[in-house]
């Protein structure tokens, strides 16, 4: 369904802050969308890193036909800015654990091909 909205409005497509409310106004133009799946694809739109980053810089709120309804407020922007520092911040533990899981494992079969090759060397005699 995003795929769709974005093909049928440039407003979605380019990524431009969405008015508060788009979602009555989606609802208006296309009656047939299920408010649910609506809402679902907005969530995602909205939460999307190409999202997040123009509204972090943004100063305007668009209607689906592309014009300027409001102003984006510097609360909203810190938002968009915090909501991203957040994301990096998970990723970038992720990665870290993934690194220490990782090293850790490597450790574990160092340890236990030593514990072999002691053991070879000591049941020979």
């Amino acid at each position: 369904m995003l795929k769709a909205l974005q093909e049928q409005f440039a407003v979605l497509r380019d990524c431009l802050p969405l008015a508060i409310g788009i979602d009555k106004q989606l609802l208006a133009a296309l009656p047939d969308l299920e408010r649910k799946t609506l809402r679902i694809a907005l969530r995602m739109h909205t939460h999307s890193l190409r999202y997040l980053k123009v509204m972090e810089k943004a100063t305007e709120r668009f209607d689906l036909e592309g014009k300027v309804v409001a102003e984006l407020t510097d609360e909203h922007r810190a938002h968009a800015t915090e909501t991203l520092r957040e994301r990096f911040r998970k990723e970038a533990d992720q990665r870290r654990a993934k690194v220490e899981a990782e090293k850790a494992e490597k450790a574990a079969q160092q340890r236990a091909e030593k514990l072999n090759q002691l053991a070879a060397k000591f049941s020979k005699h």
